[in-house]
């Protein structure tokens, strides 16, 4: 009798054992299935929000000559030559061409240098001062 419990045991717990495990694995899969399925739907990302062209004319236009901080554009990567037309953004004073700022800024309203948001409502040009932006 104890021979028969012997053998009992050598056959049972083994195959007890892995079936345990494959249960837990089982389990696992679907786990990890159910939790992709919900990170798998990519949430929609916010719509790019951009400067309308009414917001764009408010900001100051320059050439070459009165950027601030350098004269590369950081859109183009090209040198802005002095008699270029360029945009100068308010609050961080980073220059570009212009028809290079109004495109980016037309998709996005932060600088593409510092990524500093752009606020067009306060701007507002001298020539506008008597009357609100």
């Amino acid at each position: 009798m104890k021979m028969l419990v012997s053998v009992f045991l050598a056959l049972f717990l083994p195959c007890a054992g892995m079936s345990a495990v494959f249960v837990l694995y089982l389990c696992l899969l679907w786990y990890a299935a159910s939790h992709a399925a919900d990170s798998n739907s990519p949430s929609k990302p916010p719509p790019l929000t951009g400067l309308s062209p009414s917001d764009l004319e408010k900001l100051p236009k320059t050439n070459g000559h009165g950027l601030v901080l350098g004269s590369e554009c950081a859109v183009c990567l090209d040198e802005i030559e002095p008699t270029d037309p360029a945009r100068l953004l308010p609050g961080c004073n980073h220059g570009f061409h212009l028809q290079c700022a109004d495109t980016w800024l037309s998709k996005h309203s932060v600088c593409p240098l510092c990524r500093s948001k752009i606020e067009p409502e306060v701007v507002c040009s001298s020539s506008e001062t008597e009357s609100p932006c």
